[in-house]
């Protein structure tokens, strides 16, 4: 059977890309990544997602803790901002950016897919309805495409190994209507910034998120600390 590793956060984005891994027919790797993120307890939302798959025995959790600097999501003396319009998310690359997360994810990724025998990873990466990370955009994904060509064993015996990136150019709408399609287990999922138990519900992954399932006609399941029209 064919095999893709999937790089699960734990939130809506990722649990939905294991979903589209599993309906495309692979037996899925999931990787996660701890890099002293303050949302920690997204790691914990990966686990319950990965148990809903009966995946727990082949997770992998990589423990990165304290390599990763530099962002309002790792460091206590940044903030996170909150209550910012679309608009506003959408003119610069902001403070939740984390030097260098996607490369370092899909380079750990890669060595696992390339010593498994793997012939993809998923990641879940947005150009569309997301916060202006320079390593969620399609070339970025390309150039890292062309590394696996020239870098790996396997891109130089012909096979290579795909990223996929299914999400890429979905709106948050479009991804929470492939989640419910696919019955992803998105009740499991944890995106808020804050990290928190209700979510915040201002932040901006928070907000994006609230945003995508009010277009897409559904109530999310997991409990936000702030009333939400549904």
């Amino acid at each position: 059977m064919k095999k893709a590793v999937v790089i699960l956060s734990g939130g809506l984005d990722s649990t939905t890309c294991m979903a589209i891994a599993k309906r495309a027919g692979y037996d899925v790797y999931p990787i996660t990544f701890f890099y002293g993120q303050k949302h920690s307890i997204e790691l914990d939302a990966a686990k319950k997602v990965a148990a809903a798959y009966r995946l727990s025995e082949r997770h992998f959790i990589a423990n990165l803790n304290g390599m990763i600097r530099g962002s309002a999501l790792t460091d206590a003396d940044i903030a996170i901002p909150t209550e910012r319009s679309i608009a506003e998310m959408s003119q610069d690359i902001p403070v939740t950016y984390v030097p260098a997360r996607n490369i370092i994810f899909l380079s750990i990724a890669l060595s696992y897919a390339e010593t498994i025998g793997a012939e993809a990873m998923y990641i879940g990466v947005n150009a569309l309805d997301y916060s202006g990370y320079p390593d969620c955009r399609p070339e970025f994904i390309e150039a890292f495409q062309n590394v696996i060509r020239t870098g790996t064993v396997a891109g130089a015996h012909g096979q290579g190994i795909r990223i996929e990136a299914p999400l890429q150019h979905m709106t948050k709408r479009d991804i929470v209507k492939t989640a419910m399609e696919l019955q992803a287990p998105v009740e499991f999922s944890h995106s808020c910034y804050q990290g928190t138990n209700p979510a915040c519900g201002v932040c901006d992954s928070c907000i994006l998120r609230i945003k995508g399932f009010q277009e897409a006609g559904y109530r999310d399941p997991i409990p936000y600390a702030i009333a939400i029209n549904w």
